[in-house]
């Protein structure tokens, strides 16, 4: 049985993640940085803690609001899991041109592209995150609470 997240548990994963993006975009603009191990290390798990988190949102939290019976509240869930797609294909087209995942290194032949499509790519992901703590925890917490009422 799957343990159901908690929005402590989000926030934390929230809080982490752009931690790591900020370190990171930091360190990067150091072209010695970025062929440290400790820079592709964080990258790696940077990248892994987004993908996580976007799963579980998707599964958790929208699988859930897509099962009400609210158009409204399916159009939400439905907005976050294209959302969720899109990440996902903008990350891997990144991981594609800056990395290599078999020996997770990170391979840059030209840093301030590498700088600029690194920005970018975090600020897609902090703009999510900061979607879901406006729209889409609020949501929840509403539907739950009406979930209470009606209980």
């Amino acid at each position: 049985v799957e343990h159901m997240i908690t929005f402590s548990e989000l926030h934390e994963q929230n809080h982490q993640i752009t931690e790591l993006s900020n370190v990171f975009a930091y360190l990067i603009r150091d072209r010695s940085m970025c062929d440290t191990q400790i820079a592709c290390d964080l990258f790696f798990r940077y990248s892994q803690k987004v993908k996580d988190h976007i799963e579980l949102v998707d599964r958790q939290l929208c699988g859930k609001l897509i099962s009400l019976p609210d158009q409204g509240v399916n159009n939400t869930a439905d907005r976050f899991m294209s959302d969720s797609q899109e990440i996902k294909k903008i990350f891997a087209d990144y991981l594609k041109d800056w990395c290599s995942t078999k020996h997770k290194t990170l391979r840059i032949r030209d840093h301030a592209a590498f700088v600029k499509d690194t920005e970018d790519m975090f600020k897609l992901v902090l703009d999510r995150i900061q979607r879901e703590t406006e729209h889409l925890y609020p949501l929840i917490r509403k539907m739950e609470e009406a979930d209470k009422q009606a209980a």
